[in-house]
């Protein structure tokens, strides 16, 4: 039976309608926020899969008649899933994942497709409370509900849900998202703006998501299913206990260890010889077999899990001895590849990335497809990360949704400083490639890209330094405070301590201020204390940062490369686009093959840029353009070329295809019966622009001699015999009356 609910949110219709479409889901809503239409759906298996993680599988699908779009493809139909949707699944996965019980083994799916968009209502954050509500009113055991918004700032003012054109004003791109009692993620970025009102923005964010998590509780309570009975998996207590025996007091030692490699060596050396016992014991059964083995691999993980956390809350102790506001040690450099247009290396302890930077024109944007209504970008930034940066052996090829996340953090995190298209009409590209990883490499690629851009001559605002911090609680069950549930936050966290700990969080900025924030976490939320701690402790290590940055760089170079596209831009009237780029592009594609194939851009409001290597050929193309578009006035001068003389006159070349007429008259203060007589083709004249009609340019050479005294000016006599001209280089040499016959001479 189809049911409605509505509600005013942010000043906007909200409304739920279930029991009407999907009915065979376990749970499904359709939900409409203004004209924004999203349907999300929850399924969970019967039986629980064997495994040792919990298989959740979060689907964002864009449909393109959303917006009123035929799909691009050759198929014309919806093809993978592209950056902004894969990035819309990991936003709604990441606060929801938390929700669900240790031990929760059956696969769980959530498909929000998106099937009606209106730019000014988010369908990310639609498709967010409707993913909470379909699990909340299934039979799906979830600890929710959970809900998102969007949050901007328009001339100080905190905004929910911005629409399109206060976003173009914002200061602030901030989503986040929570529960009714705390914050479980956060996305962000910020022109450069201080922590504290980052966080007023996030608690700002927070009251808001209280009130869509009161509308669903509503809901839940009208039409809400009970809860099946899952079983929950557990290990064997007697396989814990006989394992923590044997291996217990040395794996304390092991975890001490400093260097990742010996440490995991050790580690991997107890691990071995538990596995080798388990694995050569009789089975009943080859599954029974897989099953033990899979659950003596989470008791060894559970067990360092346990110690590394242990040492942190209670002993205060690191696995690599580091104190919990240490940072690990830092190297930067530059220049690493000669032949790139930017390079640098950046390192911090066993996490190190290379950064390029790559200039291309503006017409090497990349091209967008998807719903948000952005068509085309600028700046690119790309992670990878190959299995050798953890010395393991591993797929390679397109990027997975880890490094498209890590990417388009970087990318956030740099945009805030870079210039204008206008000052540096480039389009730039940014790869972080990860070497060697050992926790927070997406931090240290911003860094890397920092310091390639300020390399690759990119006039930076300011110098973006990165830091991951983490978290550790005494219960990793509830949302820590700091009157009842003891927490140590930490900076810079390695890979065990991203691994085992309770918080996820990136920070990076400049001396002013953030530029793009990020938190993942595992446990119930965490309150503003704990946020505010945090940001203040991020801000002590991205300045030790940010000046170990700025001694190897100081400052954007005041070039670009010798490899880099020189770069010169200038305008030219609109009504002279046509003759620059000519007849089916001939005009333009003449002086690129005259011109070393130079790349030039033209753009509608007569706005051009010329990209190549070498400035000299920039010049010559430049000096092309401007022939072909310039106009000459009355009282300029020029040294011309005199390239065809009749009777009664020579035609000078003035520049480019623009010619003038020197009257037999203006060649001189004395008469001269016939232009012959004193020029002849290829002679170099300097003349004057004396009038322009009709299209038609007259010019005069006589100005340059010396006038005899007592001379008396005589009327310039109409002639008919030198056909039409245009002033730019149209020549009719059809004449009456033979070669000079017909002239009229004074």
């Amino acid at each position: 039976m189809k049911k409605v609910f509505e509600t005013e949110f942010a000043g906007r219709h909200l409304q739920v309608e279930t029991g009407e479409i999907a009915k065979q889901a376990d749970g499904s809503v359709f939900v409409r926020f203004g004209d924004t239409v999203v349907l999300a759906t929850a399924c969970c298996a019967d039986e629980p899969k064997d495994g040792d993680f919990f298989p959740l599988t979060v689907n964002y699908e864009e449909k393109q008649y959303a917006v009123g779009k035929i799909p691009g493809s050759f198929l014309r139909r919806e093809g993978r899933p592209g950056e902004h949707a894969t990035l819309s699944a990991r936003l709604i996965d990441r606060p929801i994942r938390p929700l669900f019980a240790d031990g929760f083994r059956n696969e769980v799916q959530i498909v929000a497709t998106v099937m009606s968009v209106d730019q000014d209502n988010t369908p990310e954050m639609t498709g967010m409370l409707g993913a909470s509500l379909a699990l909340c009113i299934s039979d799906i055991p979830f600890d929710g509900p959970v809900a998102g918004v969007y949050v901007g700032r328009v001339d100080g003012k905190l905004i929910i849900n911005p629409s399109v054109e206060e976003r173009e004003h914002s200061d602030i791109e901030l989503a986040v998202a929570g529960t009714e009692e705390a914050i479980m993620m956060v996305e962000a970025g910020a022109a450069e703006v201080p922590e504290e009102e980052m966080l007023d923005a996030i608690m700002f964010g927070h009251e808001a998501i209280k009130q869509l998590c009161a509308f669903q509780k509503s809901i839940i309570a009208e039409i809400g299913k009970p809860k099946r009975e899952i079983s929950l998996y557990k290990p064997n207590p007697e396989i814990v206990a006989d394992i923590k025996a044997r291996i217990g007091e040395r794996l304390v030692k092991a975890i001490s260890i400093f260097d990742k490699l010996e440490r995991q060596d050790a580690v991997d050396a107890l691990k071995k010889e538990i596995n080798d016992d388990y694995d050569n014991r009789e089975y009943d059964s080859e599954r029974d077999h897989n099953m033990t083995m899979m659950m003596v691999h989470g008791i060894e993980e559970s067990m360092v899990a346990d110690e590394v956390r242990r040492l942190i809350i209670e002993e205060k102790i690191r696995p690599d001895g580091r104190k919990v506001d240490e940072i690990r040690p830092l190297d930067a450099q530059v220049d690493l590849l000669p032949r790139a247009h930017g390079s640098a290396m950046f390192t911090r302890g066993q996490t190190q990335v290379i950064g390029t930077t790559t200039l291309g024109p503006l017409s090497d944007k990349q091209i967008i497809d998807n719903l948000t209504g952005e068509t085309a970008r600028r700046f690119m930034h790309h992670y990878n990360f190959p299995p050798f940066s953890v010395g393991e052996i591993g797929r390679m090829g397109s990027p997975g949704r880890r490094e498209i996340g890590h990417g388009k953090l970087g990318e956030r995190a740099l945009s805030y400083v870079l210039p204008s298209e206008e000052e540096f009409p480039y389009t730039i590209r940014c790869v972080a490639d990860v070497v060697e990883s050992n926790g927070s490499s997406s931090q240290a690629s911003i860094c890397a890209n920092c310091m390639s851009l300020m390399a690759a001559g990119v006039p930076l605002k300011g110098v973006v330094s990165g830091i991951a911090m983490g978290l550790i609680t005494n219960d990793p069950t509830r949302s820590p405070d700091k009157e009842s549930n003891h927490y140590t936050i930490l900076t810079d966290i390695q890979g065990l301590e991203d691994h085992f700990g309770d918080m996820d969080f990136k920070c990076a900025g400049t001396a002013k201020g953030i530029t793009a924030l990020q938190m993942d976490i595992k446990i119930h939320g965490v309150t503003r204390e704990v946020l505010s701690e945090a940001l203040a402790q991020a801000n002590k290590a991205r300045t030790e940062i940010r000046e170990v940055i700025e001694k190897c760089i100081p400052e954007p170079r005041k070039e670009v490369s010798q490899w880099a596209p020189k770069m010169v831009t200038f305008k030219i009237p609109t009504d002279k686009i046509r003759d620059v780029i000519g007849k089916g592009g001939e005009t333009i594609h003449g002086i690129q093959a005259a011109c070393d194939n130079i790349t030039i851009d033209v753009e509608e409001d007569g706005t051009i840029t010329l990209y190549h290597s070498d400035k000299a050929i920039i010049e010559r193309a430049k000096q092309m353009i401007d022939d072909i578009t310039k106009e000459a006035k009355i009282g300029e001068i020029y040294e011309g070329t005199v390239n065809r003389v009749e009777d009664y006159g020579a035609f000078v070349n003035l520049f480019g295809d623009t010619d003038g007429l020197c009257h037999v008259s203006r060649l001189d203060w004395k008469y001269i019966d016939n232009a012959n007589d004193v020029v002849k083709v290829g002679d170099k004249l300097k003349v004057v622009v004396i009038g322009l009609e009709m299209g038609k340019v007259k010019v005069s050479h006589r100005e340059f001699l010396d006038k005899p005294e007592g001379y008396v000016e005589r009327p310039e006599k109409p002639h008919n015999s030198h056909g039409s001209f245009n002033g730019k280089g149209g020549r009719d040499n059809n004449r009456r009356g033979g070669n000079r016959g017909g002239n009229n001479r004074h």
